[in-house]
């Protein structure tokens, strides 16, 4: 098994180095990179505007610019929160605690050598364990049928609306809004339009560029206007040199490192444990252990090796149930699947056999890329920093504008960019009510696929429903499902229990 493992390695390294994939990896990990440093921009945003330019590539080389980009941010998100104290992105928050002070303390070289070491270390475990299950998850992917494939991505679904940030009710209630959107427009099997609301337009459905740049792009910058100022970057200067760190600060961040890299290799395979969960675990971890927890916060390198590691080597991890399962772990994933769907490939067990070149290729890419990470990060450091005083008025209407072009150049429609608008506006109401938009995505790309293979498992089964929980595999998820549901319910009833107990306490 693990020779074969290593033969389709060689074959991913094939593909990944191609001329042409390898200019769409520098030019996502560019990209992401770029847009991991400025505040407001995260993965998502990329990712959506970036998404109509797939429609014109060849599936291989636009999955590996998304992927780039996915990786590429995680690595720049880190600059700002080490170097100015501005987390880009949830996940680096934590690595502000310890990164900043370094940097007042002039270490923030160092602090940036030992980010860039645990990132390429915790990636590199993070392919490795992909490459090693995936043999495995071929075995199973051939005993998959509809009634499987849909107790699983029921289990996905459920995963990722309770397992959210905030409220899991209100996660259910966006999944389920999410499932509304996925399913509108022509049934495939009655040919019956449904949710058009009279619309011709809607007859097709809606569009999952358009849905992920309102959700995830303008309602992102109508959230941020007026919020976030110019950031003074000025003062923060880099030699090379100092982003070397000596063998006693390495010693130091080894076994934080490889703390760090398993938490985010076990979270990794979960889906719905964001990165930002991932991080703050592997933190506290660290400060548990510590000999020394009271110096956390003033500088200590265990405090950002290990956030960091965790970040990365659940990035890459990310991509085992997305790739070989088809259930997404985040937003960002479920992102990624429908530019598979776009390309016309179903997700699923069945990706690893029939797409070699897409799977293998994609694995290989990602050591590619976190190499390329490496080099460039070194002289680009200070570019990157200056990046960081271009204006916001400048920056987000330059970005709504390559949005309504981008939607609009995928099919000429106008329409489309009229989806960008209302998805845009929902998306900023929800945030405002303090509901989590992510699982309106994940929903929505999941949603069809349920929703076929309900159907498909009934058809074969005569409209048994006992097939479920008939066949074991599919007994096995939808036992999951309940047990999920079981704990969540167990949470909130436990919670609504203390709150009642304390209005009830007399006040002293």
């Amino acid at each position: 098994m693990i020779e074969k493992s290593l033969h389709d390695l060689m074959f991913g390294f094939g593909v990944a180095l191609e001329p042409h994939n390898l200019m769409w990896t520098v030019f996502g990990v560019l990209v992401g990179n770029l847009i991991g440093v400025l505040p407001g921009m995260g993965a998502l945003s990329a990712i959506s505007i970036l998404l109509p330019l797939t429609y014109v590539m060849h599936h291989t080389p636009a999955l590996l610019m998304l992927a780039g980009i996915f990786y590429g941010s995680m690595y720049g998100g880190a600059i700002g929160a080490i170097l100015l104290n501005l987390p880009s992105h949830p996940p680096h928050a934590v690595t502000c605690l310890d990164g900043y002070p370094m940097t007042r303390q002039g270490r923030g070289g160092t602090a940036l050598g030992i980010t860039m070491i645990c990132s390429f270390f915790a990636a590199s475990v993070g392919i490795i364990v992909m490459i090693f299950c995936s043999p495995l998850l071929v075995e199973i992917a051939f005993k998959f049928g509809p009634a499987e494939i849909f107790s699983i991505m029921l289990l996905g679904l459920l995963a990722g609306a309770t397992m959210s940030r905030g409220s899991p009710l209100k996660g259910v209630a966006m999944t389920l809004f999410g499932l509304l959107c996925g399913v509108a427009g022509t049934d495939v099997n009655t040919g019956q339009i449904r949710f058009s609301f009279g619309l011709v337009d809607m007859s097709d459905g809606l569009e999952l560029v358009a849905v992920a740049m309102g959700l995830f792009g303008v309602a992102d910058f109508l959230m941020s206007a007026n919020r976030m100022s110019s950031v003074n970057s000025g003062s923060t200067k880099l030699r090379m040199r100092d982003m070397w760190p000596s063998w006693p600060e390495m010693k130091e961040a080894f076994m934080p490192m490889v703390r760090g890299t398993a938490i985010g290799t076990i979270f990794g395979a979960m889906p719905g444990t964001g990165p930002t969960i991932t991080t703050f675990i592997a933190y506290a971890l660290e400060r548990k252990i510590s000999k020394t927890p009271e110096k956390f916060g003033t500088g200590m390198i265990a405090g950002v090796a290990s956030p960091e590691a965790s970040s990365h080597s659940k990035t890459q991890v990310d991509f085992i149930p997305t790739m070989s399962l088809g259930i997404p772990g985040d937003a960002v994933m479920a992102l990624i699947l429908g530019a598979l769907l776009i390309q016309g490939i179903q997700p699923g067990p069945q990706l690893i056999t029939e797409h070699p070149d897409i799977f293998w290729g994609l694995i290989a890419s990602f050591w590619v890329g976190n190499v390329l990470l490496v080099i460039l990060n070194v002289p680009l450091i200070g570019v990157w920093v200056k990046m960081l005083q271009v204006p916001y008025r400048y920056l987000f209407p330059s970005a709504l504008f390559f949005i309504a072009v981008g939607v609009f150049s995928t099919q000429n429609n106008l329409f489309q960019t009229w989806e960008v608008l209302a998805f845009g506006i929902i998306g900023a109401i929800f945030m405002v009510l303090e509901f989590s938009v992510a699982p309106i995505l994940l929903g929505f790309v999941l949603g069809p696929m349920v929703e076929e293979n309900f159907r498909r498992a009934l058809l074969l089964s005569r409209g048994n429903l006992g097939t479920f929980i008939e066949r074991p595999i599919s007994a096995w998820f939808i036992a999951a499902c309940a047990l999920l549901l079981f704990l969540q319910i167990g949470a909130f009833a436990r919670k609504a229990l203390r709150e009642r107990k304390a209005a009830s306490a007399p006040a002293v």
